[in-house]
């Protein structure tokens, strides 16, 4: 016989309503209520449970709580002493009690049909319940509605233990958008969860795409996946069309360019440890230079003067904002020894139009008389701002009449990715240094760049020639149309050298932001999506002191992260953060970060700073992180309706992470052989070529 509705409800019910506050709701389950396993919702299903649900009714449905711990009480009447005959009859029964977390609201969708009843859940509380209403246990329609709810949630990512195994699946949108954090100790299945996001998003996508009836299946996806350890290189290789870049390319991936030229003043001062007041100048003026072609010698006389009249034009720009014409004594001298320098350069040449040898004259002429020769002497006098803004004026005049523009003229342009030679650079060093008279303070940078720019394993990364342009480094590394490329760019980051990869990081990480910057601006405002994966996040984005004036690598790269963590999202570019130490990641980035997926957590420092990243309320769940199994997490953020308990889908062995514990045991008993051939070993280290036999291999 079918019971009828009311009954059916009160047979859901497990206990009532004895305490009530904004934060926390507790209950007395009832005496017939289930201890172990519920039968009354029609399967088999653990309850009472920490982490599980139940429903309190309310007006506009279900209030949905959480189960937050369970405890038995004793009753308050006492046994009497003295009649031990009615022991069995006084025994106190224990009273079950649970504290509950208010979540949202569980309420009747619109769309109601004969046979199904349709829940849709909602974040929030209207309104709390009061003490003795009753608290029932959802059925399984009403636990798949909890966790499934929301709109355009297309890729499915697993089960939820705690939910009758409700499909749990993220709208791609959130996910993506708003920044993504995967946090959890090593072995939790960290990589595996951010390898299975990507390809499961990918598969949802393009699965899409076939129902629509499009020719062409591949999705137009950008992920591009900063791989510090080398653990992608194979996770992808069975989507069509992903790209591979290490150091040392081969026939399974491509040699990785991140070019000298691509670097802005910023990080080229931070490679060359240039010290701000009189490194950092010269360096900057230095750029300019290499980046216009100055000291390229094939260059005509005419356009030789225009970049060279260019380069005094910024120099006496900085040193009007200064103030060192007119600030000290010392100030004063140095400023008239570098005209004296600067003169040096204004030399006429046979090519000129009479134009420009007249220009050129007039501007020797006024150096020589208005400048030196009045202002000589062991203590000259300040040199008058007039006199500074004639000569400034005259330097702007010639300028113009070599060819030059006004805009070109923009300390801007220092930062603009043009192709130039690295000897360039350090002629340009010298050059501006000795313009500027500040050549024994340039020195040592001028030493450290030479010898780094010597790198091989440096120089195999950051050298390219001409004809590798800005346009074909965009096309490889962010990606032509879809349908020209693949959807996943793996950057293998584990072979290049410790100076830089921090640098180079950070130059990979500004010009994927910067291009999409332009991107929007060229296209009315419309964004090209893309995403950025930065596996072992504490390496690259580490927390910082704020009040330290240090430019250190490690700085530069997370404040590039920094910027992309607050201002990405406006031009289509969304951060996956991977880390295993939360606790020495940038402040900054996580707090951007509008999505979490919780691994296991063991570390107390580390617990302490994810219960600071979720509201008070959700620090029940948050008890689980340190005995999580693998792939579990807890799901939790913009991406969710309401914090959830998942079980990552299983990734096959051959779509896994290289990044499984080393075993030990399978090789010391002999159940895995492993081979020794340092001769192979040591060759590839030192760049030798020689073909090594096997006889000189040992075998453990």
């Amino acid at each position: 016989m079918s019971l009828s509705p009311l009954a059916y409800a009160d047979s859901l019910r497990v206990g009532t309503i004895d305490f009530v506050s904004p934060d926390e709701i507790r209950a007395q389950l009832d005496i017939e209520a289930p201890d172990q396993v519920a039968l009354n919702t029609g399967e088999p299903r653990v309850f009472p449970r920490v982490n599980g649900y139940v429903l309190i009714p309310c007006d506009g449905g279900y209030l949905v709580a959480q189960v937050v711990w369970i405890t038995i009480e004793r009753s308050q009447y006492p046994k009497r002493q003295g009649l031990k005959d009615f022991g069995l009859i006084d025994l106190p029964y224990p009273l079950r009690k649970m504290s509950l977390t208010p979540m949202g609201v569980l309420s009747l969708n619109d769309e109601i049909t004969r046979s199904t009843t349709s829940y849709e859940f909602h974040r929030g509380v209207e309104g709390y319940p009061t003490v003795g209403d009753p608290v029932l246990i959802p059925t399984q329609a009403q636990l798949r509605a909890i966790i499934e709810s929301g709109k355009n949630r297309y890729v499915l990512i697993g089960h939820s233990p705690l939910a009758a195994n409700a499909e749990v699946r993220v709208d791609p949108n959130r996910l993506f958008s708003r920044h993504l954090a995967v946090l959890g100790n090593t072995g939790s299945g960290k990589s595996c969860s951010v390898a299975g996001l990507i390809r499961w998003s990918l598969e949802e996508a393009k699965e899409q795409r076939e129902d629509a009836g499009s020719n062409n299946n591949s999705p137009n996806a950008r992920f591009i996946i900063l791989d510090p350890n080398g653990e992608y290189s194979n996770t992808f290789c069975d989507i069509d069309g992903t790209q591979i870049f290490a150091v040392e390319g081969n026939d399974a991936c491509k040699q990785l360019k991140v070019p000298f030229w691509l670097w802005n003043t910023e990080e080229w001062a931070t490679f060359a440890k240039a010290s701000s007041k009189t490194q950092r100048p010269v360096l900057a003026q230095a750029l300019r230079s290499a980046r216009d072609g100055v000291f390229d010698m094939s260059v005509l006389p005419s356009a030789d003067m225009r970049r060279y009249l260019r380069s005094l034009l910024s120099a006496i720009q900085e040193d009007i904002g200064s103030g060192r014409p007119w600030k000290s004594p010392g100030t004063i001298r140095g400023f008239r020894d570098k005209l004296q320098v600067w003169r040096k350069g204004l030399e006429c040449n046979n090519q000129f139009t009479d134009l420009e040898t007249q220009i050129i004259s007039q501007l020797d002429s006024y150096i020589d008389d208005a400048l030196l020769n009045s202002h000589a002497g062991e203590w000259p006098q300040a040199f008058n701002r007039n006199e500074i803004k004639k000569l400034e004026k005259g330097l702007s005049k010639a300028y113009s009449i070599f060819g030059g523009k006004d805009k070109d003229g923009s300390p801007l342009s220092a930062d603009l990715p043009r192709f130039f030679a690295a000897d360039s650079l350090l002629r340009g060093i010298e050059a501006n240094a000795l313009m500027m008279n500040v050549s024994e303070h340039v020195e040592t940078m001028a030493m450290r760049v030479r010898a780094m720019l010597a790198d091989d394993k440096i120089k195999q990364v950051s050298e390219a020639g001409d004809s590798f342009t800005l346009d074909q480094w965009l096309n490889t590394y962010i990606g032509d149309n879809g349908d020209k490329r693949g959807p996943v760019t793996v950057i293998d980051l584990s072979l290049i050298p410790a100076e830089v990869i921090q640098i180079v990081t950070a130059v990979i990480a500004r010009m994927t932001l910067e291009a999409l910057q332009r991107y929007r601006k060229l296209n009315d405002g419309k964004v090209l999506p893309t995403v950025l994966v930065m596996e072992e996040a504490h390496m690259f984005i580490k927390r910082y002191s704020q009040d330290s004036d240090d430019q250190s690598a490690s700085r530069l790269c997370t404040e590039i992260f920094e910027k992309i963590a607050r201002e990405g999202r406006k031009f289509g570019l969304g951060l996956v953060l991977s880390s295993q130490r939360p606790s020495e990641l940038s402040p900054t980035v996580l707090s951007q970060c509008n999505s979490f997926l919780l691994h296991r957590i063991s570390n107390d420092k580390d617990q302490e700073l994810v219960h600071r990243l979720v509201p008070d309320n959700m620090h029940g769940l948050m008890r689980d992180l340190p005995v999580l199994p693998a792939r579990q997490a807890i799901l939790m953020g913009w991406a969710s309706e309401l914090p959830v308990l998942v079980e990552m889908n299983k990734l096959s062995e051959n779509q896994q992470p290289k990044s499984s514990d080393p075993d030990f045991w399978e090789v010391w008993t002999g159940k895995e052989s492993r081979s020794v051939n340092w001769k192979a070993v040591a060759d590839d280290w030192q760049q030798v070529n020689s073909s090594v036999e096997g006889d000189d291999s040992s075998h453990a």
